[in-house]
């Protein structure tokens, strides 16, 4: 039986200094290789959390990418329709982690990687996606070149028609919008953006991407400074529903960054048919009350976490009144995890949102 989910994008070598240290310390000398990237991290979560996931990219034939897709493998994700291409290389990040007040930096090294140039026409989208029920994309692929616009914009058409569920986290990032010479980093980002949402269902954004992709900005709040008037993004959702009427909710991450090693972290969920957002996680008394990470671990992949838990969660009639509440839990606990993915189970992110958060050692 196929995978029930699909998710599109690149998974890369990820390489870093051991623990918290700078590169000029780190080399000459050894570093951490590990695998990630925003669509295979929500591809192996979903598995995790025992959802059928499978995960549709294109890498090199060589040994190094053969490691990434046993790793998927061994982490119960489907391959089967990862194009292998005798053009390219696999992609790569350099992760310097931060701490305290020094904050994590990431280095990409992408261009020429076997995603970057396999063209679009040679993903089939109506047979890969035909007996599937939700398409996973990000922000992130449409960044890397005018073929991965194009073969996403091609994987969301093929999926509304074939009556899929779409979800897309916008996930700006501007360092990766380069493949347009002659449009700034964030016009590139909005134009290609603004034409794939109309096939999108659920809209997924951190409390900046909105703004940086859509120009629409949550009213008294500066992200930079981790001030967030949290019941702003309600108007936020509202209005991304206003202009894309096709989406049915708006889900939007909530971080304070108080430091690099202390956050708060939580969620909104916004529905569209009722107009209603709800918050998580809340208080006793139903007031939004977020997580309080004071020693983070490693925070790249939450949000790719919140994804993964918010879908699903509402795939789940079991889970789907607690959506949000269910997403905010399994990525607080990412931050406990070092590397990308999120390897929690579905009992361990239901025992914090019954309120088991205080470490304590289970035996």
């Amino acid at each position: 039986m196929a995978a029930s989910i699909v998710t599109f994008g690149e998974i890369m070598g990820r390489i870093a200094p051991s623990g918290m240290a700078r590169w000029s310390q780190a080399l000459p000398g050894s570093v951490e290789f590990t695998f990630g990237g925003g669509e295979a991290n929500v591809a192996i979560s979903l598995a995790t959390l025992g959802v059928e996931s499978c995960f549709v990219s294109a890498l090199p034939r060589n040994p190094v990418a053969n490691a990434g897709v046993r790793f998927l493998q061994a982490m119960g994700v489907d391959t089967s329709r990862i194009i292998r291409t005798d053009e390219g290389r696999l992609g790569l990040y350099f992760l310097e982690g931060g701490a305290n007040q020094r904050p994590s930096v990431v280095t990409y090294d992408r261009a020429g990687s076997s995603l970057v140039s396999c063209p679009a026409e040679a993903y089939d989208w109506p047979d890969i996606l035909t007996g599937r029920k939700w398409l996973h994309i990000t922000g992130i692929t449409p960044a890397l070149s005018r073929a991965t616009a194009d073969a996403s914009l091609a994987a969301v058409r093929s999926a509304s028609e074939l009556g899929l569920t779409v979800s897309c986290d916008l996930n700006y990032r501007r360092k990766l919008w380069q493949w347009h010479s002659c449009v700034q980093p964030r016009d590139l980002a909005e134009r290609t953006m603004r034409s794939i949402l109309p096939y999108v269902h659920v809209v997924i954004a951190n409390e900046e991407d909105a703004e940086q992709v859509l120009g629409i900005a949550a009213p008294e709040t500066d992200v930079e400074a981790g001030a967030l008037r949290v019941d702003g993004y309600r108007l936020v959702a509202q209005e991304i529903v206003r202009q894309f009427p096709n989406v049915a909710h708006v889900a939007i991450t909530l971080r304070e960054s108080v430091s690099a090693s202390h956050n708060n972290w939580g969620g909104m969920l916004y529905e569209a048919s009722t107009k209603t957002a709800v918050f998580a996680p809340v208080d006793q008394d139903g007031a939004y009350r977020p997580y309080e990470i004071r020693n983070i671990v490693d925070r790249v992949g939450a949000g790719d976490a919140f994804a993964a838990g918010l879908i699903c969660a509402m795939r789940d009639p079991a889970l789907s009144s607690s959506a949000v509440a269910f997403a905010a839990a399994a990525s607080c606990l990412k931050h406990s995890i070092p590397g990308d993915v999120n390897l929690v189970t579905r009992g361990e992110v239901e025992a914090l949102m019954r309120g088991s958060g205080a470490g304590r050692v289970v035996r």
